[in-house]
């Protein structure tokens, strides 16, 4: 009976934290700025912004948790074209990946070569170690939630391949 409460009152805790006191309207997340505080993302709440220059144009992406650019562990997703292709590159922390919708390609090695790309279809899991070279493409549009500790870079093995030099 006590665990029975218990949840009772962690669920509508939950449902309160969502809710903006003010509008009345769910909230992206529950962000209180520690990092002990629950976060909680609904699909219809998600907010999507064109995915930064270290990528290649027509990505977008959606911060869910942490700062991809700060210290600490992140949770982003991702939703790329079909045919969309990421170079050989690496990070400097482990990268996981799972693909929520489409399919995802991915290849590991220092050239890309389409010919050696492994198909995730949807439900699929990757876990790419740190400084490990690897390479993606889309097929149909994907998306795909990614979780790793920040600082997360986009380190290219070939350079001329950085979107973002390209100018």
């Amino acid at each position: 009976m006590r665990k029975s409460i218990a949840v009772l009152f962690l669920l509508a805790g939950l449902v309160l934290a969502q809710t903006d006191t003010k509008t009345g309207k769910k909230s992206t997340a529950t962000r209180k700025g520690s990092a002990t505080d629950a976060i909680v993302v609904t699909p219809d709440t998600i907010q999507w912004a064109a995915a930064p220059p270290t990528v290649p144009a027509g990505a977008k992406m959606a911060v869910l948790s942490g700062n991809p650019n700060g210290t600490g562990q992140f949770a982003v997703r991702l939703k790329l074209p079909d045919g969309y292709r990421i170079m050989p590159h690496w990070h400097p922390t482990t990268e996981n990946v799972t693909v929520l919708s489409g399919e995802f390609r991915v290849g590991m090695g220092n050239k890309f070569d389409e010919s050696k790309l492994q198909a995730l279809p949807a439900g699929s899991y990757a876990s790419v170690p740190a400084h490990h070279n690897h390479y993606a493409m889309a097929k149909g549009e994907t998306e795909l939630q990614i979780t790793a500790m920040g600082p997360f870079k986009v380190n290219y093995v070939n350079p001329a391949d950085d979107p973002s030099r390209k100018k």
